[in-house]
């Protein structure tokens, strides 16, 4: 993958987000009754798919491990199934910007301790400021300090790190390196509030391009990572001696011998290059600096590795190869904490034929790489690479040498040894988290295997989702970056992503309604087709013919029985086509830029939305109408579809602050609308498989219903809504996709902005409303499960599940329990609770007191523990002792 091509992927996520953003909340609407549902939510799995900038090893507590990403949150590892956990989907709709994470830290001194810099863009796309995140139960809940300032998690200098740093020796101390000429900040009481370092003399100049109007290339990138040396302080006192790296190619490297208090430039030391990272050795006294000629992560034409030795001010060059072999900057690095002497560092920004990892076991002195040239074009590999488990990192490619798939990586600025295994490595490419658990072969003259060590990580942009009534296929996705799969098993990652052609980012998908073997799909490529079909069910793909003028994907809508297709791409006006995009005729009636889709029963009826107004085509495209329908939103976030099984019935969502904003729905093909009372704001609409009982397909949207933001479904044509999502799963902005499962009921995708597609489950096996009420109070039979989901040193998380197996609906409930060994709920969501000593009860909110006979309703909680963790052993709902598993 080309530099050029990462560079303006980012640039059209950014752009794309920035289109789809949340708009300020408008002023309170009546609100409306909201029922509820317990959903459980997975990944649709593709484990990783983006950029990994940041991973950060606990230097006290074995196995303790987190992961950052630009888009997507943060992680963190579970040992035991050797699986990422996400830690921000709480993050709600109007932070979506707190999902970009820009540093992290892990606490030394107290391990439960994990803090996260937050914020995605330091620009105008971002409409909020940075914050810093502060977790006392390993990321499990949060509390938030605002910034005075953004940050950028997906800014031009995202990986270089960590910015974010805690004193070692005092834990209470933590230094924040901002962007923005906003300098260095500290703060003295664990990060509850933060103030600026006055004496820090240099904020950084660093611009990528200062004549960039938008301020995304064009921000200064600020202090680029804070380390302490801890063999100058004490437990208890503040660390003296800290180093910071400095945006600033004259001066890169400052210090401070007393806490802080003053700092100078680091006398000696190199100058030209910027300081990627700095890692310091306090056992042999050398500080280590990888530098490149430019910000990264993905630019970057030269650089050197330095040491500077604590004691003397000796700085040497310790780079592998001479400057002029390089066409790379270094990044990557990292120490060998178990053998401090062993050094590694990579060339995050060789992109062709591969990166490289650098590794040397005596300070620097002499390196050995991970590969070498034989006789050219031929290598010689130190490592294997085993990518059985997400096959489609080959992106199907077949190179020819010296390139070879898969790749080692790109974009490769985080590299970790863990440091209480000289075996184990992890680091962060563009596109997964590589790691290998042999890594000492390498020195012994064997060679250490590479496996990607990134299930549960899902780093996906989505921009559109469909889900078939019939075929092989689940589910098909279309994604920024790379691409998009099809499921056939939500539970395993896929073979491989689209190819024939191989979209970097597809912008559009449909299928045929009553054929769903036929298949068209619409993204953006550096060279070739723009369009491509399938007539397998997606199994198998094959480009069309672009018309004049096209430069990106648009959106596509296929008819109804797969016999024509209509598409609006970027760069040209709307076009139709029969059969599979051999030649294009310009559409008349319609502007370029419409979003277009099908009606899902007629097949020459097709859609079209532009700037408040809906159009109708009735000769498969060839001719667009405007509708009489007013009221609509002015503006293009918009988002509408026709419904399955139903002539000219088109439910329509969009709309900004300070005008129209809502949910519409047409029964007459679109020639007049009707808003939907009570929903204040909605972004997408779906559909699903009916409920029980129920003549109209289920809805699903992402809306603000009743003065909530949230994940809705309706199972009665919009008359009543219930919220299927809780604030502990909102993943930010959800507002590009969504859509029901046609063979499943309750069943929902919903795209997110870099946490991938999430798809949830109903407990409501019956399919109601879940908005009605009555029945008497829970007496009869019940069933708990209690499930110990995560543990740690003094902690706990768990989740408890009670269903009601009687026979009539509880109207509210309460269950109680009693902990064996002194446990302490210290939080609890989706209930409220009361502890008297060891006795716990637990009891509805006002939006989950009803539960149907058959059904279950679930809430957790985190707790600190002692000694031992025993479960409690009986459970009881009224006065009923419930059946335990």
């Amino acid at each position: 993958m080309r530099r050029t091509r990462i560079l303006t992927a980012v640039l059209a996520l950014a752009a794309g987000l920035l289109a789809g953003t949340p708009p300020a909340l408008a002023a309170a609407a009546p609100k409306a009754a909201v029922a509820a549902d317990t959903y459980t939510w997975h990944n649709a799995r593709i484990d990783g798919g983006g950029f990994v900038p940041g991973i950060v090893f606990n230097r006290t507590e074995k196995n303790l491990v987190y992961a950052r990403t630009d888009i997507g949150g943060a992680y963190r590892w579970q040992q035991s199934t050797k699986t990422w956990t996400p830690l921000l989907d709480s993050v709600g709709w109007d932070e979506w910007g707190h999902t970009g994470v820009v540093s992290l830290a892990s606490d030394p001194v107290d391990p439960d301790r994990v803090y996260a810099a937050v914020g995605t863009y330091t620009n105008s796309w971002d409409p909020g400021n940075g914050a810093v995140l502060r977790s006392a139960d390993r990321g499990a809940s949060w509390r938030k300090t605002d910034l005075p300032f953004k940050l950028g998690g997906n800014m031009p200098g995202r990986g270089m790190g960590e910015r974010l740093a805690i004193d070692p020796n005092k834990d209470s101390v933590l230094y924040l390196g901002a962007p923005s000429g906003k300098g260095l900040w500290r703060s003295t009481d664990s990060g509850a509030t933060w103030s600026q370092v006055a004496a820090f003399p240099d904020p950084g100049n660093y611009r990528q391009d200062p004549s960039d109007t938008s301020g995304y290339l064009s921000d200064d990138q600020g202090i680029a990572w804070v380390t302490f040396d801890e063999s100058t302080g004490t437990s208890g006192s503040a660390t003296k001696t800290i180093y910071v790296g400095v945006a600033d190619k004259d001066n890169a490297v400052y210090r401070s011998t007393d806490a802080g208090a003053t700092w100078q430039r680091l006398p000696g030391q190199p100058t030209g290059h910027l300081p990627h990272k700095g890692v310091l050795d306090a056992r042999n006294g050398y500080l280590y600096v990888a530098y490149s000629d430019k910000g990264g992560p993905y630019d970057g034409g030269k650089g050197r590795l330095w040491r500077y030795a604590t004691a003397t001010g000796t700085w040497t060059d310790i780079s592998p190869v001479a400057e002029t072999d390089t066409s790379y900057g270094f990044s990557g690095l990292t120490v060998d904490r178990q053998h401090p002497g062993t050094v590694m560092a990579t060339a995050y920004s060789s992109w062709w034929p591969d990166t490289q990892l650098f590794r040397s076991t005596d300070s620097g002195a002499t390196w050995t790489k991970a590969w070498d040239y034989t006789s050219y074009p031929n290598r010689a590999n130190r490592y294997t690479i085993d990518v059985s488990s997400s096959p489609w990192l080959t992106f199907g490619a077949n190179p020819q040498p010296p390139e070879q798939t898969p790749k080692l990586g790109w974009m490769t600025e985080s590299l970790e040894i863990d440091p209480f295994d000289s075996d184990r490595m992890m680091y962060g490419t563009g596109a997964t988290l590589y790691g290998t658990e042999n890594l000492t072969r390498w020195d012994s003259g064997g060679t250490f295997t590479v496996k990607p060590m990134v299930q549960g990580l899902e780093e996906t942009a989505v921009n559109d989702l469909a889900a078939p009534p019939s075929g092989g296929a689940q589910l098909f996705s279309a994604l920024g970056d790379i691409g998009g799969f099809r499921h056939t098993d939500l539970t395993k990652v896929p073979p491989m992503m689209y190819t024939s052609p191989t979209f970097t980012t597809t912008t559009s998908l449909d299928f045929a309604e009553k054929d769903p073997d036929t298949v068209v799909r619409v993204g953006d490529l550096d060279s070739g087709p723009h369009i491509a079909f399938s007539t397998d069910n997606g199994a198998n793909w094959f480009g069309g013919t672009d018309p004049s003028g096209v430069s990106g994907g648009g959106t596509v809508a296929a008819a109804a029985d797969g016999s024509r297709f209509v598409w609006s791409p970027k760069g040209a006006g709307v076009q139709y086509t029969t059969g599979f995009g051999s030649s294009w005729s310009a559409s008349t009636g319609i502007p370029a830029g419409a979003t277009v889709e099908s009606d899902r029963v007629d097949p020459k009826t097709f859609y079209g939305f532009a700037s408040g107004t809906f159009y109708v085509s009735t000769d498969g495209g060839a001719t667009f109408t405007a509708s009489a329908a007013t009221g609509l939103p002015n503006g293009d976030s918009v988002r509408f579809k026709a419904l399955p099984g139903t002539e000219g019935d088109v439910w329509l969502a969009g709309g900004a602050a300070g005008g129209a904003y809502g949910l519409w729905h047409s029964a007459d093909g679109g020639a007049s609308f009707t808003k939907l009372p009570g929903v204040e704001q909605a972004d997408t609409i779906g559909f699903g498989r009916a409920a029980s009982g129920a003549s109209y397909q289920t809805l699903y949207t992402s809306a603000r219903i009743g003065g909530v933001r949230g994940i809705f479904r309706s199972t009665d044509k919009g008359a009543t809504w219930t919220r299927i999502n809780d604030d502990a799963h909102q993943w930010a902005f959800t507002g590009a996709a969504i859509t029901g499962d046609p063979r499943v009921y309750g069943r929902v995708y919903v795209s997110t902005n870099g946490r991938g597609v999430i798809y949830g489950d109903t407990s409501d096996t019956g399919g109601g409303t879940g908005g009605g009420g009555g029945g008497p109070a829970p007496s009869g039979a019940c069933a708990v499960t209690y499930k110990i989901t995560n543990q740690w040193a003094g902690g706990f998380q768990a989740d408890v599940r009670l269903t009601n197996t009687g026979a009539a609906a509880w109207s509210g409930w309460a269950l109680g329990w009693t902990f064996a060994d002194g446990q302490r709920i210290t939080q609890l969501w989706n209930a409220d609770h009361s502890q008297s000593g060891a006795s716990v009860s637990a009891k509805n909110v006002g939006w989950n007191g009803t539960v149907a006979a058959g059904s279950s309703v679930g809430f957790g909680f985190t707790a600190s523990w002692s000694g031992s963790n025993t479960k409690p052993a009986s459970f009881e709902v009224g006065d009923q002792f419930c059946t335990v598993s």
